[in-house]
């Protein structure tokens, strides 16, 4: 983590690790089905007790990397972090994204990926940061071409959700890369 206080939007977000005592606020913010209908299943709605204390106790995504609550006025009010790639594909990572619906169109989440992701690609030494959008949700693609991330497609009814198949629209924000010896 940069610091122990990392703050963007004005100050008025702190980005800080999850921590146990968020359960409350993050069922808040998370219980909402316009927020879980842009992300994956593993955020489901309803968002129940047992969601959160699975979430924070790292059972649904590892929250030992860079993964940190999205903290606004004392509460934990979403989320962003990475999945990096192993193997070959150790160099690029998934990025994933969510902020609770009283604090859309703000301009927070904007603000909050052009802080974390030239953060996360130096400190993690990424080439490639991709990010998928489902295609109902153009906000969250405004967030990304914002912040330098180009639309590389869309992946046609990949996925499942909601009794539907959805397509996704695929952006991608690179980075130079030195070659290794």
């Amino acid at each position: 983590m940069p610091d122990r206080d990392w703050r963007v939007h004005e100050d008025r977000v702190q980005l800080r690790p999850w921590q146990q005592d968020d359960l409350e606020s993050l069922l808040l913010h998370a219980n909402d089905a316009a927020v879980s209908r842009g992300l994956s299943t593993r955020f489901p709605y309803p968002y129940t007790h047992t969601d959160g204390q699975d979430f924070l106790a790292g059972r649904v995504i590892d929250l030992t990397g860079p993964v940190f609550a999205l903290v606004i006025d004392g509460h934990a009010c979403g989320g962003i972090g990475v999945t990096q790639g192993q193997g070959e594909r150790r160099f690029g990572a998934s990025l994933g994204y969510w902020l609770g619906q009283r604090h859309w169109g703000q301009g927070i989440m904007t603000s909050v990926v052009a802080a974390y992701a030239p953060w996360v690609m130096r400190e993690r030494g990424l080439a490639r940061l991709a990010a998928q959008v489902m295609l109902h949700n153009p906000a969250s693609a405004r967030v990304l071409l914002k912040n330098g991330f180009v639309e590389e497609g869309v992946e046609r009814q990949s996925v499942f959700k909601d009794g539907a198949l959805h397509d996704m629209r695929c952006f991608a924000r690179f980075e130079s890369f030195k070659q290794l010896p």
